[in-house]
């Protein structure tokens, strides 16, 4: 199939939001809303509340009392919602890169530990037969050699031998994706373990599956998409036997594992470790208050006793 759409103005564009059965009470304040954001952009906000089965029906509005206005409250709740999660991953991803460093520096008593081949997964791609620990240190090699940190520049400039900087140095300026993989490729040993006790997990492959899923809702939120109502791609694991409080068996049963809910949940456990007095709760009340009536936190995978489990009292 041809794509056959062509542009059209802000104007024609409120005229079909309109033919499609919203509600727009001032087009003054519509138009400058599609000024700065695109109408394309909003169309995954009004999606969820539109027909899209049928093409005859012109994805009309199955709700017939729908307003600009709330179109927009969401929009913003979203916008609000990614910014304290991106704010909060921060201080998960700071942690993660401290705690690694530390105990593999101290245990193995090496500054470059990461180059040690031994301490990685032996296993190869098996379309390409490369290790898989040479296609990471590839990865950690372009992002020293992109990197305009000061740190790594006098590190270059003043010792040129080694080649690459101490991992205190390296692991500053690997993206979280590539920080997750590190660690998830990094043997089965006790420093592994300890890490993930630190986080208050037993199992190890726990850990591994959150700083996954994590790094995917962190480029979410980097990326300025939608978060509300989506369902993520990685499904994240949510532990039976945590060190701390988490969830009940059959609370965890019942909980979406590629929903919102799920991530926040494991966010707000390690977030609990490393800054006990933290106010993510009450920051994420106050915006879901502020999400408008479109809101349904349920479409987020949130149960109605959310507040009641264990690791959200």
């Amino acid at each position: 199939m041809e794509y056959t759409k062509q542009p059209i103005t802000i104007q024609q564009q409120i005229e079909k939001l309109k033919s499609r059965g919203l509600i727009i009470d001032d087009e003054n304040i519509a138009e400058k809303y599609l000024s700065i954001i695109s109408y394309y952009r909003l169309r995954a906000y009004t999606y969820p509340f539109q027909d899209n089965t049928d093409i005859e029906k012109n994805h009309s509005f199955v709700k017939r009392d729908i307003h600009f206005q709330e179109i927009i409250n969401l929009y913003f709740f979203d916008s609000k919602l990614r910014t304290l999660i991106f704010s909060v991953i921060e201080k998960i991803e700071i942690a993660v890169r401290t705690k690694i460093v530390y105990e593999y520096a101290i245990q193995t008593k090496d500054s470059h530990w990461y180059t040690n081949k031994l301490l990685f997964t032996d296993y190869s791609f098996f379309e390409t037969r490369k290790f898989v620990y040479d296609r990471l240190f590839d990865d950690i090699c372009s992002e020293i050699k992109r990197s305009s940190e000061d740190f790594i520049k006098h590190y270059k400039t003043k010792y040129p031998n080694p080649e690459l900087p101490p991992a205190w140095m390296t692991l500053e300026v690997l993206s979280f994706g590539v920080l997750s993989r590190l660690y998830e490729l990094l043997k089965k040993t006790d420093i592994k373990k300890s890490i993930a006790n630190w986080f208050g997990l037993k199992d190890i492959s726990i850990l591994e599956n959150w700083f996954h899923s994590i790094t995917v809702l962190r480029n979410s939120c980097a990326h300025h998409s939608r978060i509300w109502n989506r369902r993520f791609p990685v499904g994240i694991k949510l532990p039976y036997n945590a060190i701390n409080p988490f969830m009940e068996r059959d609370s965890i049963k019942s909980i979406h594992n590629n929903k919102l809910f799920a991530y926040l949940s494991c966010i707000k456990y390690l977030l609990d470790i490393i800054n006990p007095q933290n106010k993510f709760k009450q920051n994420l009340l106050e915006i879901i208050s502020e999400g408008g009536n479109l809101l349904k936190i349920k479409d987020m995978g949130f149960p109605n006793n959310w507040k009641d489990l264990d690791v959200w009292k």
